[in-house]
């Protein structure tokens, strides 16, 4: 069995154990937040990144092909939801956010890795960056980092010593589990507020 699909066959198992809940009250979220079309695109979304956040957090590891989903998908709603005539426009510049925020996450990569000798932040967390930048406008774009960065230092540095543990600074950190869950909420806050 080739590696591809054998990832394949990893997420979905991982997908599989979890309970449907979470995937239904996200995407009930989505619809309430934004009935219609977006409301149809945000419960896509949020699908795709439940996903995303389960296999990471197992594997860590984010599959190319889910990647690719957000980015096609990100594509598709901005198309869809611009008004006539602005639709290339309106991917156009879906596609400058999401390049944007990856080239962030990507210079984020690039000093880490010089300052610390060792990579500490995946190819796989960068391209989701810049798949989900094209789901949020531009001021949106620093909201999504910062409610994965914090997140992520809630879980693995304040947590343990709330527990009585030591925190543990070179854990490995699947960031994908928190990033993917911020692309979504961050759509989700953009989204009641321009209700």
């Amino acid at each position: 069995m080739s590696d591809d699909a054998t990832l394949l066959r990893q997420s979905i198992d991982l997908c599989s154990k979890w309970t449907v809940l979470p995937l239904v009250a996200g995407c009930a979220a989505s619809v309430a937040a934004a009935p219609g079309e977006a409301g149809a695109f945000g419960a896509a979304l949020f699908a795709l990144t439940l996903a995303i956040a389960i296999i990471d957090w197992k594997l860590l590891l984010i599959p190319n092909w889910l990647n690719a989903l957000v980015l096609v998908l990100g594509l598709a709603q901005a198309a869809a939801l611009a008004n006539d005539g602005l639709r290339w426009e309106a991917a156009a510049e879906a596609l400058a956010r999401g390049a944007t925020l990856g080239a962030v996450l990507l210079a984020v990569r690039a000093i880490y890795a010089k300052a610390r000798g060792r990579e500490g932040l995946g190819l796989g967390d960068v391209k989701l960056a810049g798949a989900g930048g094209l789901w949020v406008g531009w001021a949106m774009l620093p909201v999504i980092v910062e409610i994965a960065t914090l997140s992520a230092l809630a879980v693995f540095l304040i947590a343990p010593r709330l527990a009585g543990r030591p925190a543990r600074w070179n854990a490995r950190l699947p960031f994908g589990s928190f990033l993917a869950p911020a692309i979504w909420a961050t759509w989700l806050i953009e989204t009641w507020l321009s209700a």
